[in-house]
């Protein structure tokens, strides 16, 4: 295995990552903005206001993305990683 392949190798994994954690930040940073500027216009400064809508949102996201997410480690695995290990 030479340089090259190991740093293609890593370069491909930490895609992969952000491309499996893009939906959930993404949504976390929506609804962060949308409930800062709700709590910005009323006066309403409580914490779990904050933290549990966000929360909600998530996971909700993390749900519906689940499967893509799976697809994309799996065949992630099988294409990449399963053939270099088994390759040497």
């Amino acid at each position: 295995m030479t340089d090259s392949m190991i740093y293609d190798t890593l370069r491909q994994g930490l895609w992969i990552a952000v491309q499996i954690s893009a939906p959930i930040l993404g949504t976390a940073l929506v609804v962060g903005i949308v409930i800062g500027l709700f709590q910005a216009l009323t006066s309403i400064q409580e914490m779990t206001l904050t933290f549990v809508p966000k929360v909600a949102a998530m996971l909700a996201v993390f749900w519906v993305s689940m499967s893509f997410m799976t697809q994309s480690l799996t065949s992630y695995f099988t294409t990449r990683l399963i053939p270099l290990i088994i390759g040497g």
